[in-house]
């Protein structure tokens, strides 16, 4: 991933409804969900929902797929890892240690 992916991947997510979608899309990984399920889930008119899930997408950060006339959104794991590799690869310049806690963190929840 280079400057331009993580600069769009990140306004993506620099808005709340967004974020949230996201967040809730990772937690329903691999099933996903229907895009009037996460308006549902996060109280938000449908037609705005969709809006949110369109610049997601656009940043590559989730996928959608049409089932009959339900549109199933999906996060992008490989673009979210892609996105995290980015912004700790220089990890406290090569010093174990110092990024371990980070380590740490991300573990429990995989």
């Amino acid at each position: 991933m280079g400057n331009d992916s993580a600069i769009t991947a990140l306004g993506a997510l620099a808005q709340g409804t967004r974020l949230d979608a996201f967040r809730l899309l990772v937690r329903h990984e691999p099933e996903g969900l229907a895009a009037g399920e996460v308006a549902k889930a996060l109280d938000v008119p449908q037609n705005t929902m969709s809006v949110h899930l369109a610049t997601l997408a656009r940043a590559g950060l989730v996928r959608s797929e049409r089932r009959s006339r339900i549109i199933n959104y999906r996060a992008d794991l490989d673009q979210l890892k892609a996105l995290t590799v980015f912004l700790v690869k220089d990890c406290c310049g090569g010093k174990a240690e110092v990024c371990a806690p980070l380590i740490a963190e991300l573990n429990p929840c995989c």
